[in-house]
């Protein structure tokens, strides 16, 4: 399911939600541990997983950009700055398993939105094979197919505002 995009006190909020059968500690552990981190975001790693630690995102040219830690609640909460927008993860444990919670917040619509809304989806998607003990198929596939879907949401929210 494609996530709700809203504008909210200036900003925008993309929210994605997923039900995984899997309790939150075992999500938390993709999130937060590099060598599971790199299953599903091969250019992230985490150097100190406290608030006010640093995020870094290998630009692949031998940069990287930091990205700081703003909250951090064990096997609850992770947020980050992502640019000039906010990343944040919440899990809720509900019915054996957990409810896993991705919003960005963004503050400004522009034509890379999609491509990042896209590719949390896709994200999300691996996340969820990966518990599984599944795979995920053809990423850049579906992130063409979420890539189209995630740009008409983009251009309706513009629309509306």
């Amino acid at each position: 399911m494609i996530a709700a995009i809203r504008k909210s006190e200036g900003t925008y909020i993309a929210e994605f939600e997923r039900s995984l059968k899997h309790p939150a500690a075992k999500v938390w552990s993709f999130l937060t541990e590099n060598e599971k981190l790199k299953l599903w975001f091969s250019e992230l790693s985490i150097d100190n997983l406290v608030a006010g630690g640093i995020i870094k995102f290998d630009m692949g040219d031998g940069s990287f950009e930091e990205m700081t830690i703003l909250e951090v609640h064990p096997n609850s909460v992770l947020e980050y700055t992502w640019d000039k927008d906010v990343v944040r993860f919440e899990l809720a444990t509900v019915d054996g398993g957990c409810k896993l919670t991705l919003i960005e917040k963004i503050t400004s619509l522009n034509d890379h939105t999609p491509r990042d809304l896209a590719g949390w989806h896709v994200c999300l998607d691996v996340i969820t094979a990966l518990l599984d003990d599944a795979r995920l198929e053809n990423r850049s596939e579906q992130w063409k197919v979420w890539y189209e879907r995630y740009r008409e949401a983009v251009d309706a929210q513009a629309w509306i505002d």
